[in-house]
């Protein structure tokens, strides 16, 4: 995987118009945009461009709005927050197929240093098609591209891959350039020892995780609710626990895998159990724990025990590197939370890079208040896991090489 791109720091926009492909799909209640991380961790790539006096036109999707213009999607919102924490004017062009002879007027207005914002490019069916008419809109507008939208980096759209087509100079921003760097690194050449703890749900959402990153890493932790088809796969009882029967054999192959390259795969000695899930998910149960050989056939493991989390906390400490992607359980659940904070608090003491791979796990350690201890936090969830697979993503590729 080509990960020596060109950024924002390689080229000179002076007078130039510069389309920047940003992440600004944030959650809205009634207008009113509830979590702002997003629109925070755009501000350093969108002030470099205006300080070095660029044109500088924004554009990003927002939510499903499947092709056709709906008031609710819209960024409006995006642009009156925008302008506010920049401490200028992000001016809102509002078109419901995006680019217009409006748009481009108001573009071709524009001076050094101004910032417009263009509407949902979602808005245009083509947009997750890739389809070329709108990528040639997109392009018309600028003389450069910058992508710093690592959230859909792993998909194919107009508005981070087509676009480069048309435009010759595509370079990523300074949030693409730190996914880049931390996870494309941590994956490609680690610091060791480089331990790796993988949890959620499902094997099936992390099969070529495992493998790939069996193949990486020097220890692999597996907790979460896909740990029961693991311990299942060894021939221990789990219960009423959440298993993949249909992925016992593929267990069994990782095991003897992690053998093979030597490499240590550790899994819970210890479990949380219950006699059913909690409901509200956030009622009090009472914390009942036995050994992963011992689990009644009646309850169901929910977290990782505290003789696992001990484990796991002192396999995290030794390690050089750590990338940390799904909580160790329903995290949303006070009690049936220990085993996450402990894992999040063993990554917050650590001196190692510290890498948390966005999603689920991006939200616990953030709830949890250990956010600001992490080297860094993805901004993608299947764009992180699709990098932690080792899989080329188009919106990385899609810039140029140094």
């Amino acid at each position: 995987m080509g990960l020596n791109k060109k950024s924002v720091d390689d080229i000179n926009v002076k007078g130039q118009k510069v389309l920047v492909r940003c992440d600004f799909n944030v959650p809205l209640k009634e207008g009113k945009i509830t979590d702002e991380n997003r629109l925070v961790a755009a501000l350093p790539t969108i002030k470099k461009l205006v300080a070095d006096g660029g044109k500088i036109i924004l554009c990003s999707h927002l939510g499903k709005p499947k092709g056709e213009p709906k008031p609710e999607l819209s960024l409006a919102p995006v642009a009156v927050r925008l302008s506010e924490l920049l401490g200028q004017e992000v001016k809102f062009v509002a078109s419901p197929v995006v680019v217009d002879d409006t748009v481009k007027a108001a573009v071709d207005a524009m001076n050094d240093g101004e910032i417009v914002l263009l509407e949902n490019t979602r808005y245009r069916a083509e947009e997750t098609k890739n389809g070329e008419a709108f990528s040639k809109d997109l392009a018309s507008l600028a003389d450069v591209f910058v992508n710093d939208a690592f959230g859909t980096a792993h998909r194919a759209h107009c508005s981070n891959v087509g676009v480069t087509e048309f435009i010759d100079t595509c370079v990523v921003g300074y949030l693409m350039q730190k996914e880049i760097d931390f996870l494309g690194k941590a994956v490609e050449t680690p610091v060791r020892p480089f331990v790796a703890i993988l949890g959620g749900a499902k094997v099936a959402d992390k099969l070529n995780v495992i493998s790939n990153l069996l193949e990486k890493c020097d220890t692999l932790i597996i907790g979460g609710g896909m740990a029961y088809t693991f311990l299942k796969a060894k021939g221990l009882e789990v219960g009423a626990s959440l298993v993949d029967d249909t992925k016992l054999d593929y267990c069994k192959e990782m095991i003897a895998k992690a053998e093979t390259l030597g490499k240590k795969l550790l899994l819970p000695v210890d479990t949380a159990i219950a006699k059913s899930f909690p409901n509200p998910i956030d009622a009090e149960i009472p914390a009942e724990y036995v050994d992963c050989d011992a689990i009644p056939a009646d309850v169901l493991g929910l977290d990782i025990g505290p003789k696992t989390a001990e484990i796991y906390a002192e396999a995290a400490k030794t390690a050089k590197t750590v990338v940390w992607n799904g909580p160790m359980g329903v995290f949303e659940n006070p009690v049936l939370a220990k085993g996450t904070i402990a894992v999040a608090k063993a990554l917050a003491e650590t001196d190692a890079t510290t890498i948390i791979g966005g999603g689920d796990s991006a939200a616990a350690v953030n709830q949890l208040g250990f956010g600001d201890k992490m080297s860094h936090i993805s901004t993608g969830g299947g764009a992180s896991l699709e990098f932690l697979e080792g899989k080329e993503l188009p919106g990385v590729a899609a810039a140029n090489d140094k």
